[in-house]
């Protein structure tokens, strides 16, 4: 918050206090802000350290004060043992149980404020205080260890208090700072992101009030686009109080270049002022004064470059509070912009287009570096990583007029948004300069809409399966042998064979004649029959497809245990992994082990979020799948398996002989009759292998893991590593060289630690500028009604039902004829599609999975529905337009 702290006469006269004595340290718990800088982050706070650090650089002006260390806050905690088992009933909270952290919030707050604070501190801080002033007014701020870091903002979580006259007052407002620790909102914010209640320690920050005729706030990146060349200056009358409190709407301006590049000046009827007796109050402005802007131009470009500077010195973009006083800017406080999304680092001034790969892959969540890197790795394209993310670069692509169409109209039909950000980049002037066509990437594939030149042949498939079979196996083989050094130079050739069998010239051709034939049938079914989305019915119960026949197999599990009660019965209580050798105890329990071991054999190599090797895979963590089989338990009767397939499988048949005979009815109908049974044989030769190649991936992460686990068990065995998971904060390169040297870096384990639970809060842009700016897509077309939400059909039919908001696979629970609503699903949530009568997604586009898996069971899908989760309220009727591509909310 802008607060107006200051010294009227600025950091020269700070300066020159401290010369003559000033507030130098006073005692252990007293430090002058020009003594410490951003390495005291333990001593006076991230607050406090970042004041200090300011006043270092050149040019800018910081309020005269002091800081009460953190021991002073330690030792008034020691006052007071019952604390401590306070903050244990703290920890245990559910930040989601206001009630309880209210309650026993306020308790600690009112023990806190009743210690008596100890004489040598009192007298060193009312000391302080004398020797600034004792007549003048100031701010008093809290300071928190975990204050304004790079990685977590906890801006807000604690008090300031303005204008406060007198030692006395100083003293009482410092000891409500110790006490707001524990806000409520202090209490719930470090619930929620996982900090220690106990490891948060609490400074205080006392400095000089000035009393501005403008405040603000400064953004050195655009806060909403995330552009790092784009600063906005949020601006207002008096004291930022007003802007914080939303007393008053801000006069906004954008800076680009050093030129104001846009202005939106506001009605500003009131502000806040100091009051004569303490504190602030609000007073009306001139009605001639309410629609005039806080700041000329000419202000606002000198305090952009003023923040640039700042911005340099940390090198980190930051949010600057600001004071004007006079015609100088007294700047009270500036932390990082912790909600901006990163930008892959390049090494070079060039500007650069990257596109999502987690969009495309169906995870969208943060990796850890291990799991980035061996995405990286073994990928069929260079990557760039950024917040635990991946992208392509793709503005060479862009910037040639051949590969720019072939590039827009392939992630177009994948996913429309994508497509749109993309030409929403290449409408702006010299972002992407256009060059020369690049040779031609044999491994591209084509945009055309003309069938791939293979065969309809089913044999094609089983050959590609077998061969990815073989490959596997002989992985699991040779890799068994390997240790240390060794295993990873095995691994990097292993590598090398993965990327070959992705990039099998003959795998590719099956997926594009697949996909080639679907697009085919829909966009010619619509132009001869006026029939939207007709392969989606053509599709239904294709042959072999991994993922779908997983889905399936589930309901096989429950058929194995829906006769055995004590089984079911058992089951509703598992929470620990190692359930399954409990089971065979129980009646029929050999009977359910054999069947879920057996699903595990096929599939346990898959999880939620499963292209980051690091996730916990089913057959490390089975107890994942026990909802999902009790549900099916209780929603299926026996043999649905085999009937769902049968009944999808013959509902296709018809669909396919009504097709051809309304096109028989056609001019030239035999002829078109004929090209269409063509591409329906094709689709349904080729479909199925789509979800093949992600299987064979997943396959060979679980091979690769389970042997970097082994080689991270024997470091820890050895006193290299503290924990076997360490590993996962590694790259793989990292890793390789503690194998080999027997040498880990602890702290660079810790800061990535850090900075993965700081990127899981970031939410992923699907196009992404080397400027930082996160270009978010819309859809462009007619048709919508009002109130409805836009996405991509992928799935046709309508559909009505519950909506069913489920963030986290574990947590399902579903009822007959639930409709899904989700950020996105990879494979691993085929399961739910068989319990399911509709799907509405985030995250998706014509060929990902959930996409895919919907079509093939036959449920109306809308997929690319931005924010879906949070405008959906779990349990709502809603109606899913897969068809036309909307969801309407009717409840």
């Amino acid at each position: 918050m802008p607060d107006g702290t200051g010294d009227p006469t600025g950091r020269r006269s700070a300066t020159r206090h401290r010369r003559r004595g000033g507030v130098a340290m006073t005692g252990r718990h007293v430090w002058d802000l020009h003594e410490v800088d951003r390495t005291r982050v333990a001593v006076v706070g991230g607050k406090g350290a970042h004041l200090g650090e300011l006043s270092r650089i050149d040019g800018v002006r910081v309020p005269a004060g002091f800081c009460v260390a953190t021991d002073a806050f330690r030792r008034i905690m020691a006052e007071a043992p019952s604390i401590g088992d306070r903050l244990d009933e703290l920890s245990r909270l559910n930040p989601d149980d206001r009630e309880a952290i209210r309650t026993l919030s306020a308790g600690v707050r009112r023990t806190v404020e009743g210690i008596a604070v100890p004489d040598d501190l009192a007298a060193a801080i009312t000391g302080a205080v004398a020797r600034l002033g004792e007549h003048a007014a100031y701010a008093v701020r809290s300071s928190a260890t975990a204050e304004d870091l790079p990685t977590a903002s906890f801006a807000g979580q604690q008090d300031t208090y303005l204008n406060v006259v007198g030692p006395e007052a100083v003293l009482q407002h410092v000891r409500r700072c110790w006490a707001s620790s524990f806000t409520e909102r202090a209490v719930t914010y470090r619930l929620r992101n996982g900090f220690d209640h106990r490891a948060v320690r609490m400074a205080v920050v006392v400095q000089r009030m000035v009393f501005p005729q403008a405040a603000g706030i400064l953004f050195t990146a655009d806060p909403v686009t995330g552009n790092r060349k784009v600063a906005t200056v949020d601006a207002g009358f008096g004291l930022g109080e007003a802007l914080v409190s939303g007393l008053v709407n801000p006069d906004v301006f954008k800076v680009r270049d050093g030129e104001v590049v846009s202005r939106a000046v506001a009605v500003k009827e009131r502000a806040v002022h100091a009051s004569p007796a303490g504190g602030t109050r609000v007073v009306p402005i001139d009605p001639r004064r309410q629609g005039q802007p806080a700041l000329t131009d000419a202000q606002v470009v000198r305090l952009v470059q003023l923040g640039r500077r700042i911005e340099a010195h940390f090198g980190h973009p930051q949010d600057i509070e600001w004071c004007l006083v006079g015609d100088d800017f007294r700047i009270v406080q500036s932390r990082p912009i912790t909600t901006l999304f990163p930008v892959p680092e390049t090494g070079d001034q060039e500007n650069h287009v990257y596109v999502s790969v987690g969009h495309g892959q169906m995870m969208t969540d943060a990796m850890k570096p291990l799991g980035v890197s061996m995405w990286q790795l073994t990928a069929l394209a260079p990557m760039h990583e950024a917040g635990g993310r991946l992208f392509v670069d793709v503005t060479r692509r862009l910037a040639s007029p051949a590969s720019r169409a072939g590039l827009l109209e392939t992630v177009g039909r994948s996913d429309p948004l994508t497509r749109d950000a993309l030409e929403t980049v290449l409408d702006r002037d010299g972002f992407v300069p256009t060059l020369p066509d690049p040779d031609p990437d044999p491994g591209e594939p084509r945009p055309s809409g003309t069938p791939a030149p293979i065969a309809t042949d089913p044999a094609i498939v089983t050959e590609l399966v077998e061969r990815s079979r073989s490959s596997i196996a002989a992985l699991r083989r040779d890799i068994r042998a390997k240790r240390g050094p060794a295993l990873f130079d095995f691994l990097l050739e292993a590598f090398q064979e993965h990327k070959r069998v992705l990039s099998d010239p003959l795998s590719m051709q099956a997926i594009m004649a697949g996909m080639e034939a679907t697009w085919w049938l829909n966009d010619r079914l619509r132009e001869w029959l006026g029939e939207k989305n007709a392969a989606d019915t053509l599709t239904l119960s294709a042959p072999g497809n991994v993922t779908s026949e997983m889905g399936l197999a589930l309901l096989d599990v429950a058929d194995a245990i829906r006769p055995h009660p004590q089984v079911v019965a058992y089951l509703r209580d598992v929470e620990d992994d190692g359930f399954l050798d409990e089971l065979s105890k129980l009646p029929g329990g050999t009977e359910a082990r054999h069947a879920v071991q057996a699903f595990l054999d096929r599939y346990g190599m898959r999880c939620v979020g499963e292209i980051d090797i690091t996730r916990p895979r089913w057959s490390e963590r089975p107890a994942t799948l026990v909802p999902l089989i009790l549900d099916n338990v209780r929603l299926f009767e026996p043999g649905a398996a085999v009937r769902r397939f049968e009944q999808g499988r013959q509902e296709a048949r018809r669909k396919e002989q009504e097709v051809l005979s309304r096109l028989r009815d056609l001019p030239d109908g035999e002829r078109k009759a004929d090209e269409a049974k063509r591409m329906i044989d094709r689709v349904r030769t080729f479909i199925g292998y789509r979800e093949y190649p992600k299987y064979d991936i997943v396959s060979r992460y679980f091979v690769y893991k389970r042997a970097l686990l082994e080689e991270a068990e024997r470091l820890v065995q050895a006193g290299v590593l503290r924990e076997r998971e360490d590993v996962f904060h590694l790259t793989f390169q990292e890793l390789h060289d503690v194998a080999r040297t027997h040498q880990v870096d602890h702290e660079l384990i810790r800061r990535r630690k850090d900075a993965f639970r700081s990127y899981q809060a970031l939410t992923p842009p699907r196009v992404l500028t080397s400027d930082g700016e996160a270009v978010a897509g819309r859809y462009r077309r007619d048709g919508v009604p009002a109130g409805a939400l836009a996405g991509l059909p992928v799935s046709a039919g309508t559909v009505e039902g519950r909506a069913r908001v489920i963030l986290d696979l574990a947590r399902a629970d579903l009822e007959a004829g639930d409709i899904l609503v989700t950020t996105c699903t990879d494979p691993s949530w085929s399961p739910l599609f068989v319990a399911i009568t509709g799907l509405v997604t985030e995250v998706g586009g014509l060929m990902t999975h959930g996409a895919v898996i919907a079509r093939e069971y036959g449920l109306p899908a809308v997929v690319g529905v931005e924010r879906a989760t949070r405008i959906i309220r779990d349990g709502q009727r809603i109606r899913v337009h897969g068809t036309e591509g909307y969801v309407e909310i009717l409840s």
